[in-house]
């Protein structure tokens, strides 16, 4: 199955993107979309599998990386 995600980035700063899949998309799974690394926090089925294929809506926030303290 290949699934069909839409990104869509809490806070509208970043323009998300859509990408596919092999796996479905987990909720708290990371997702690197550019440069930068996002969590899923919902997914919605957008319409029924149709075929090999599934549509799927993701909202994501960035993954905010902790700063290592200088030694």
């Amino acid at each position: 199955m290949i699934y069909k995600v839409s990104y869509v980035v809490m806070g509208g700063e970043h323009p998300g993107g859509i990408m596919n899949h092999i796996q479905r998309p987990e909720i708290g799974q990371k997702v690197e979309i550019g440069k930068m690394t996002f969590e899923i926090i919902e997914i919605h089925e957008v319409m029924p599998p149709r075929g090999d294929f599934q549509f799927l809506h993701a909202t994501v926030r960035p993954v905010v990386e902790a700063a290592t303290p200088d030694p």
